[in-house]
Parts: structure tokens; C-alpha cells; sequence
């Protein structure tokens, strides 16, 4: 089995760093926190050319042209800030924000049954805003489904920002992963899920390919296949920041499937990821600069290397010729 691209990659944050520039963005403030992160957003763009490049691909598709050296050191600075405002969201500075949220209404009323329900996004935009906005409501539990192992060191180092706003994780990849997210549910809680990625690059039926923006590209079925099951209602999520010190919050219910019967749940689940997927290229044409996903997402890589065999056992192959029998003539 041959993991995909985003978990290969082997996390680049230094703890020490990490370290300094939290103690740094705490003790003099984010406007200061905010001119070391250009060196760092710097530092990133110039010594990570797999991720440069997957960020040239990916805004060449979302902007409809070919990306500039500019566009790409934009996103890079762009996914660092919304790192760095977790400091700042963990500790509940809401002062230092315009947060704007629209579809909450949506929120309160997928728990009105006493049952939960999920929260879908993707890596784009921050997650930690929408958490941060949860915290104001006492009475709304948050649970977050991730692959533990990736960014362990950033996680680290904010978790101890703020201990009291450590989030309440649910491993994923674990023998009871489904049953402690089914225990959640239960007691009434929003199961959040960033459902764009795959922990495997050849997942089989555990994803389904699609297009997006403009390009096959595969997403997996587990999350909403997961929603289907449990029979609980699904919404739609993202946090998009819209630069300096602005998020906009948005919640759209994507699925029901707590009246779902069994026979039509595949063709529900397929449904639901169409509109899953849409919903996500919507956003990314929006705000492109929120796409978080720097690893070969269209797996362009892959296809080339297939079509480049292809064309090696062709010409190689040997070549033929067909030689048509004589025809005489008795006469």
C-alpha cells in the first residue's frame, strides 16, 4: 500500500522555532508576530520546492492562469497566518479578529434532536476559527477526527497556549475510531472532519474520483459513508481568511441521512460528495490563497509516469510486419 503525497511528507516545523515564535507572538503582540512570519513564509518558499510546486499547480487550475512566483509566496504566507492566528484564537483574543458567520442558525438546528451531527470541510481556510467561535456557545461540544501523526509538533506547541482549549481529537486510522466518533454523537456533539484527503494514494472504493477544478482527482467516501451509517445529518463547513485580520465562517447543511434506508444510501453518500466537492471548488475559487493541500493533489505525477511507460513500451515494442500470402494464378 502506497500512502498519498500529504503523508509522506515528514513535518518541517522545529520545535524550538516553534517555540520562540509563539513566546514572540504572545509577548509582543500580532502585528510584530506577523513580520517574523514573512521570514518564515520565506523560508518555507524558498527550501520547499515539492510544495512550491504543488501550490503552482493547484493556483494555475483556481485562478485560471498561470501562477506567479508572487501568487505562490502568497499562499505559502497566507496558510503561516492562519497558523499563527491559532495562537491567538486558542487564547481567545477575539478582539483582535472580525469573525463573520453566516448559516449558524444551521448548526443549532442539526442538534435540536439530541443526536449530533458532522462537520465536513477540507484543509482550506481555519479550522481553529470555527472552533474558536464553538467555544462562545457553552453548551455546543466540538470533536475533531485527524490523522494524529501529521503536524504532531505544531499541535505540541498550541496545545500548551492555552491546555483548557485543547480540542477533544478522535484518532483516526484506529480499531475504534468509528465507535468513539459514535460515542460522540450521542452525547450530543458536532463531529468535525476535514474530508479531502486520503491516507492512501491508490484507496480503491474508499474514494471516488472527481472533477475538480477542471482535473480528475480522487476524494475519499469514508467521512460521508461513516455519516450514512450512523444516520446523522451533515453540514458543510469552512473558515476563509480573507487577509489581515479577517475570517469568514460559513455552515451549509450538505446531507441528511437520518432517514436514509439502507438500499439508497450508496446513491445518497454519491450525491452528497458531488455537492461536497463543489462546494469546495466554490471556495477555492473565492479565496484561493486557503487551499492547504501542498502535495500533489491530482496526482499529475503519477500520470506522467504512466504515460511516459506507456510511450517507452511502445517504442519498444517490436514491430511487426504482416507479410500477405502470394496468390498464383493457374491459368
Amino acid at each position: 500500500m502506497k500512502l498519498n503525497g500529504w503523508a509522506q511528507h515528514k513535518e518541517r516545523s522545529n520545535l524550538t522555532l516553534l517555540r520562540v515564535m509563539t513566546w514572540l507572538s504572545l509577548r509582543f503582540g500580532r502585528r510584530a508576530g506577523r513580520l517574523v512570519l514573512h521570514a518564515i513564509a520565506a523560508y518555507f518558499f524558498l527550501f520547499s520546492p515539492p510544495s512550491r510546486k504543488a501550490s503552482r499547480c493547484y493556483l494555475r487550475r483556481a485562478l485560471g492562469r498561470p501562477a506567479t512566483w508572487r501568487d505562490v509566496y502568497r499562499h505559502v504566507f497566507t496558510f503561516a497566518s492562519t497558523i499563527h492566528d491559532r495562537v491567538y484564537l486558542l487564547n481567545d483574543r477575539f478582539d483582535l479578529f472580525d469573525i463573520r458567520v453566516r448559516g449558524e442558525t444551521h448548526v443549532v438546528d442539526a442538534l435540536v434532536g439530541g443526536r449530533g451531527a458532522f462537520l465536513v470541510g477540507a484543509h482550506l481556510g481555519s479550522f481553529e476559527a470555527i472552533r474558536a467561535v464553538g467555544r462562545t456557545q457553552p453548551d455546543l461540544r466540538v470533536a475533531v477526527t485527524m490523522y494524529e501523526d501529521n503536524a504532531r509538533n505544531i499541535n505540541a506547541i498550541l496545545a500548551t497556549v492555552n491546555p483548557e482549549a485543547r480540542p477533544e481529537v478522535i484518532g483516526l486510522g484506529r480499531v475504534d475510531a468509528m465507535l468513539k466518533v459514535s460515542e460522540a454523537l450521542d452525547s450530543n456533539t458536532m463531529v468535525g472532519i476535514l474530508a479531502d484527503r486520503s491516507l492512501l494514494r491508490d484507496g480503491g472504493s474508499s474514494t471516488q474520483t472527481m472533477p475538480f477544478l477542471g482535473a480528475p482527482a480522487a476524494f475519499p467516501v469514508g467521512p460521508l459513508h461513516m455519516a450514512a451509517m450512523l444516520r446523522r445529518p451533515v453540514i458543510f463547513m469552512t473558515a476563509l481568511y480573507r487577509d489581515d485580520n479577517r475570517y469568514d465562517i460559513h455552515f451549509e447543511p450538505l446531507a441528511d441521512f437520518t432517514d436514509v434506508p439502507r438500499e439508497r444510501r450508496a446513491a445518497e453518500v454519491q450525491a452528497a460528495l458531488a455537492r461536497y466537492v463543489a462546494l469546495v471548488e466554490q471556495c477555492c475559487v473565492a479565496a484561493p490563497y486557503n487551499w492547504f493541500n501542498f502535495f500533489d493533489f491530482w496526482q499529475e505525477a503519477d500520470a506522467r509516469r504512466h504515460d511516459e511507460v506507456t510511450r517507452e513500451i511502445t517504442r519498444e515494442a517490436p514491430r511487426t510486419r504482416t507479410v500477405m500470402p502470394r496468390v498464383t494464378s493457374d491459368t
